[in-house]
């Protein structure tokens, strides 16, 4: 499966200069469909790049303008993503235990294998991790109040203990 957002990039090729991507719109349709987004209408990423060895540094910024559905009232909600990249393309390497630990560095860490790797599928994957899933709009309030949902605490587990110990009956 290719990605919706793939942008190879060649080791052997890299230079200091920046790298800027940006997704057309087909790219951003499918993205949007892939994150359950209402859409994307913009999306770009300016990036450096460095060898060491085989491993790739990569540090940059990521922009973005979203619309995504307010968690509650499930209404339209634009919101705008400015975030700093960082992760690392390191060999591809196998496995022979059944249980590894990652130290934290290791943690943005991308595998690839021969000479190439996506950047695009990275800052697409760095994307999906910057959007709030609980995001809120305005009507949010409203929405509960009219659903009859209070306040987590007014219907959680411990509410209904609360209500037995007013009850004097």
């Amino acid at each position: 499966m290719t990605p919706e957002f793939s942008r190879l990039v060649d080791r052997r090729q890299i230079d200091a200069q920046p790298l800027a991507i940006e997704a057309n719109a087909a790219e951003r349709a499918a993205l949007a469909t892939r994150f359950a987004l209402v859409k994307i209408d913009q999306l770009a990423a300016r990036l450096r790049l460095a060898c060491e060895g085989d491993v790739v540094s990569v540090q940059g910024r990521l922009t973005a303008r979203i619309v995504q559905s307010c968690a509650i009232s499930g209404e339209d909600l634009p919101a705008s993503i400015d975030e700093p990249l960082a992760f690392r393309f390191v060999p591809d390497q196998a496995i022979e235990e059944e249980e590894i630990e990652l130290d934290e560095g290791e943690l943005d860490e991308i595998p690839y294998a021969g000479h190439s790797f996506d950047v695009g599928e990275a800052v697409a994957q760095s994307l999906a991790l910057a959007i709030d899933p609980y995001a809120c709009g305005p009507d949010a309030e409203r929405v509960r109040r009219e659903a009859g949902l209070g306040e987590p605490s007014a219907s959680g587990p411990f509410a209904a203990l609360a209500a037995l110990k007013r009850d004097p009956g």
